[in-house]
């Protein structure tokens, strides 16, 4: 039998509130890789109806091509643009920044990085990384470094840019950030196993990646405060949020279906898991060094700010984390 889960449409609390909260983003460019479905869909769709030019980088498909009809159609105002980006080849996120540096002569306000794979087989991608690190951080980490010069124009212009990186509270679940996650070792870190309560060869290596994406954002942060920028970089986390990302777990063989509609009963919606990813691109009241979540461990509920954790933010683990992904990506990226 075909082992399939069906979304269960949880009950929206909190995002109108925070929404209209919001203020106007007029005048802003905002970059957001993965916006075909679930948290990265609602955060593009509230951006674009706050006014901003807004950038959608997704994988070539007719997934991409529904959703920006689908946003054209919410925001009949918006000013919205589909820029190809395969994250998981290297050459495909180079080819995508020429596209975003030719519309973007006033710079980027806001790159976000929230475009994510999770529990996928142990695979390798076309750069011979694992599927779901260079998917999760590694192309982030190039694409940020490539957009650098935009978000410092977009800084000097407007007074303050933003890097918004998205984790998840499986990066408790790594407890130590490991170099051969780093590493062209894709298809040979652990295997295809999975769960007993999300454990597993695939569990650990996603597990890796959000650690990465916490840790990514206080190197960030300490460079950017180092050199005196007006970039801020701070990290969102979405609790337990449905999304695409359940289901496609689900028919990878990551998860069971029956496992996954009796965990998603303490979730929370999309547009609810979305708050922490909206605060971070538009609250003025997030401050860089922050993670963004409902609680460090929440599941649910209002998105608060808070410090980032010692057990990232600290010299080890940003420095190794800097160089594995410079060694990754081919290039320095100095701040």
């Amino acid at each position: 039998m075909k082992n399939t889960y069906t979304k269960p449409n949880l009950n929206t609390k909190y995002f109108d509130d925070l929404f209209n909260s919001l203020p106007s983003m007029e005048g802003k460019t905002v970059a957001i890789t993965g916006t075909t479905s679930g948290l990265g869909f609602y955060a593009a769709e509230s951006v674009a109806k706050l006014g901003a030019k807004l950038l959608l980088l997704n994988r070539p498909s007719e997934r991409a091509d529904s959703s920006f009809a689908k946003l054209s159609d919410s925001c009949s105002n918006g000013d919205l643009h589909k820029i190809d980006c395969n994250l998981q080849s290297f050459e495909s996120v180079k080819s995508a920044f020429s596209k975003v540096s030719e519309m973007c002569t006033d710079g980027i306000d806001v790159l976000c990085n929230n475009a994510g794979v999770m529990a996928l087989k142990d695979k390798a991608t076309i750069d011979g990384f694992d599927v779901q690190m260079q998917t999760n951080h590694l192309s982030h980490f190039l694409l940020t470094k490539l957009c650098m010069p935009l978000l410092e124009k977009a800084s000097q212009l407007r007074n303050e840019a933003r890097i918004v990186n998205h984790s998840s509270i499986a990066r408790f679940q790594a407890k130590k950030l490991k170099e051969k996650f780093l590493e062209k070792k894709g298809g040979n870190l652990g295997g295809d196993g999975g769960n007993l309560i999300l454990g597993g060869g695939r569990w650990e290596r996603y597990a890796q990646t959000k650690l990465a994406n916490a840790a990514f954002t206080a190197c960030l942060h300490e460079k950017l405060q180092k050199s005196n920028s007006k970039i801020r970089a701070m990290v969102a986390h979405p609790g337990l949020a449905e999304s695409d990302l359940q289901s496609t777990t689900v028919e990878d063989g990551g998860m069971g279906s029956f496992f996954t509609k009796y965990l998603m009963k303490f979730g929370q919606s999309e547009k609810d898991g979305t708050l922490g990813l909206l605060r971070c691109i538009a609250d003025p009241k997030i401050n860089s060094g922050s993670m963004v979540g409902p609680g460090l461990k929440g599941m649910k509920g209002k998105a608060k700010s808070f410090p980032l954790e010692p057990f990232y933010d600290n010299p080890t683990v940003k420095n190794m984390l800097w160089i594995k992904s410079c060694e990754a990506i081919g290039e320095n990226f100095e701040i």
